[in-house]
């Protein structure tokens, strides 16, 4: 049985920072180039009462916080030996390196208890530091498992929360991190997002900011987690909690102002702003559609007066400016492996904004490096260029046709007529159908129908009546429409002229 040992606490932080710095110089092994105030925080300006060394076996279950709840369990008190007993007042004696201790007492200390003895000294008022030479020393020793380390990540996101409630500076959580990579224990992603979630679940977006510039400052490495290569990293991580509350323009700027402050975030985080970029140019269309929607109803002014079309287009520009200025940077920062999913936002973000020319080059870049597009990408490239009246654009893409199927032709074809239709060319739209017409292929109906209606409304405007008499002419010949009459009236000579087909 083990004698009494008093507890005394470090005291105040200036008492802490000093025995850092006592061991510093006096004792030489890595952790003495850590940092040491972020740790120094953490230790309890209470002082402590003389107790049997036993009740300290009680002590672990009054901290059984969530955090370690895993790791201790009901027996843990009854299979203390001795010799963790005698380990435990070694170490808070302080009278000799804890490797010299544990060392010493490496044959009568299982597994499970050095990992209780990191438990112990991670309680609030106990030598943090002694927690992170403990760990270091079974780092050298090899005896970290998967379970010792999923502990001492545990504890270390107990310290940085508390820190973090504590309103304790940015500074002292990245000094953290720092004295966790100096034991050997590199930060991981997933602790990296712990800490952004835990700044922002507690609405402190400022400070959320400031600790990744931070952390982009020190260049801090962290280890990727298995199959989170493409998360981001800390700063893609931030834009990607911006872009799930729906603040996508937010995200963009958040990834712009960190590479124009001469930070360098990670390059997967400029895609996860091309993709918040893309979602945003998608939102901002849908609502100029809403409100040209209300529009035609009279619910609101008319939209196409010079201010807000001005405002609608510059709005639109930026959003696009930025975009080129992301992509600009993965193409000077990143791997020429990553080319190809630079053109494939940029052939999302120009679709979204209806700019079908972009888009088509996009198209023609990706096919030229060899990466497959689905074929309804260039359907929707057709129908864009279609309706904006691009016909050099529209001959080139449906020179891709030739080798597809008769179902894909028939889908290109549809979405070409509905482009035309969708920009007013009806006699274009007109010369769609028959040409699907010629190759058996029938056009939906209200696709036809709109044809109709369109050139209708073109001859009371122009008198021009041989498109529309073709057009119903072949629908005729196909059986899709039944005997027509047309007829004219002419004013001037009182003259009505009426035709069966």
């Amino acid at each position: 049985m083990a004698s009494a040992l008093a507890l005394t606490s470090l005291g105040n932080l200036r008492f802490c920072y000093q025995l850092y710095q006592y061991r510093v110089v006096y004792r030489h092994f890595a952790v003495g180039a850590c940092s040491g105030p972020a740790i120094s925080t953490l230790c309890n300006k209470k002082s402590r009462f003389i107790l049997p060394i036993r009740s300290k076996a009680r002590e672990f279950r009054l901290f059984n916080s969530v955090e370690l709840d895993p790791f201790l369990t009901s027996g843990d008190e009854e299979e203390m030996s001795d010799g963790f007993f005698e380990a435990i007042e070694e170490l808070e004696r302080m009278a000799r390196e804890p490797s010299d201790i544990l060392e010493e007492m490496n044959d009568r200390l299982s597994a499970r208890e050095l990992q209780l003895v990191l438990v112990y000294f991670s309680q609030e008022g106990r030598d943090s530091w002694c927690a992170l030479e403990v760990f270091e020393w079974l780092k050298k020793e090899n005896r970290v498992d998967k379970e010792t380390m999923e502990l001492m990540v545990s504890i270390m996101c107990g310290w940085v929360k508390k820190l973090i409630e504590g309103e304790n500076d940015v500074a002292e959580v990245v000094d953290l991190l720092v004295d966790m990579d100096c034991v050997g224990l590199k930060p991981n992603f997933s602790m990296m997002e712990k800490v952004i979630s835990i700044y922002w679940e507690m609405r402190k977006k400022e400070q959320a900011i400031l600790f990744i510039k931070e952390v982009l400052r020190r260049g801090i490495a962290y280890s990727e987690d298995d199959g989170d290569e493409h998360r981001g990293g800390p700063t893609g991580y931030l834009a990607w909690k911006m872009m799930e509350e729906g603040n996508f323009r937010g995200a963009v700027k958040l990834v712009i102002h960190l590479r124009e402050s001469g930070l360098k975030p990670e390059i997967y985080s400029y895609f996860i702003a091309l993709t918040a970029l893309v979602k945003e140019l998608n939102e901002f269309t849908k609502a100029i559609r809403k409100l040209k929607g209300f529009s035609r109803a009279g619910l609101i002014a008319e939209l196409n007066e010079g201010q807000n079309v001005e405002l609608i287009e510059k709005y639109q520009s930026d959003l696009l400016a930025e975009g080129m200025k992301l992509s600009n940077w993965v193409v000077q920062d990143g791997s020429s492996s990553l080319h190809g999913l630079v053109h494939e936002k940029l052939l999302a973000m120009y679709i979204c904004a209806g700019r079908g020319l972009q888009a088509e080059r996009q198209l023609w870049e990706l096919k030229f490096m060899g990466k497959e597009v689905d074929r309804y990408f260039y359907d929707i490239v057709l129908a864009i260029c279609a309706s904006q009246g691009e016909s050099g654009a529209v001959s080139r893409l449906l020179t891709t046709l030739e080798a597809a199927s008769s179902t894909s032709k028939r889908k290109s074809l549809s979405w070409l007529l509905r482009g035309y239709i969708k920009g007013g060319n009806f006699g274009d739209a007109a010369k769609t159908v028959t040409r699907m017409l010629q190759s058996g292929m029938y056009p939906d109906y209200l696709d036809r129908v709109a044809v109709l209606q369109g050139l209708r409304k073109r001859i009371q405007q122009s008198g021009n009546l041989e498109t529309y008499l073709m057009l119903c002419k072949s629908l005729s010949d196909a059986e899709l429409v039944g005997p027509c009459l047309v007829y004219m009236y002419i004013k001037r000579y009182n003259l009505w002229i009426v035709k069966m087909l």
